[in-house]
């Protein structure tokens, strides 16, 4: 079954965009995932094809209206997950993205100037979702983030079927650094026990080196891997030893 996936925006002419080269690219020239878009100023009613008005309660700025975006939504249908980019949305997780990337596809409505009218997510079943702390001009961006995140776990996209097990996120810490040739570069060394051959001690090394930097580079990913930890198989908390 082929992962479809639909683009509900003002601006269809930013898809496929980057994920119509490299991996992306290839994968979808060779049909293992499908792409439509949907213009959503086609479902506007009136002579001028307006999409968005005046903020209720005052304020500056335009919101997009739910009539036409619920219109937009239902040509569609909701027989895959329809999503919304928004900041206001649940942070996109590889866990989000993994059980996406398993499923038929997806739908990804994207925001523009000061967002969706709330009424919206009350009406219909859509998942508001942000890809970080931080605003952009438009949910394409980040649709094309989801996207790209899904369409390389399918299977037969990534080279090796063992490209997305040992990743920053998969095991809920980042990944462990990495090297290649050569094995000096401007005085900086390969360490040693990636040269040593004994897969034993790599292991070890690099378990200890994505736990290090993920304690100290993500101490919010570090807490809740160290919560599931220590977690007993019947979900009581265990005291960590000192």
């Amino acid at each position: 079954m082929t992962f479809a996936a639909t683009v509900l925006t003002l601006y269809p002419e930013m898809f496929p965009g980057p994920l119509g080269i490299s991996i992306a690219g290839r994968a979808l020239n060779e049909g293992k995932w499908g792409l439509d878009t949907v213009q959503i100023r086609d479902f506007a009613t009136d002579r001028h094809r307006t999409v968005d008005d005046t903020p209720a309660g005052g304020g500056a700025g335009m919101v997009l209206k739910p009539d036409i975006l619920a219109a937009a939504c239902d040509s569609v249908g909701y027989d895959r997950p329809m999503l919304a980019m928004t900041p206001r949305g649940a942070p996109l997780t590889q866990d989000r993205v993994r059980s996406l990337a398993a499923g038929p596809g997806v739908s990804i409505l994207c925001g523009r100037f000061e967002g969706f009218d709330e009424r919206l997510f009350e009406a219909r079943n859509i998942e508001p979702v942000s890809i970080g702390d931080y605003v952009l001009s438009g949910g394409e961006m980040g649709a094309l983030v989801l996207l790209d995140a899904c369409i390389r776990l399918l299977p037969g996209v990534m080279g090796a079927p063992s490209s997305g097990v040992e990743e920053s996120f998969e095991s809920g810490l980042l990944e462990y650094p990495q090297y290649t040739r050569p094995v000096e570069w401007e005085g900086h060394m390969i360490p040693q026990v990636l040269r040593s051959g004994d897969h034993a001690r790599i292991a070890a090394w690099r378990k200890q080196q994505a736990e290090t930097d993920t304690r100290l580079r993500r101490p919010d990913l570090w807490e809740r891997h160290e919560g599931a930890r220590v977690q007993s198989p019947s979900g009581a908390r265990q005291k960590k030893d000192e």
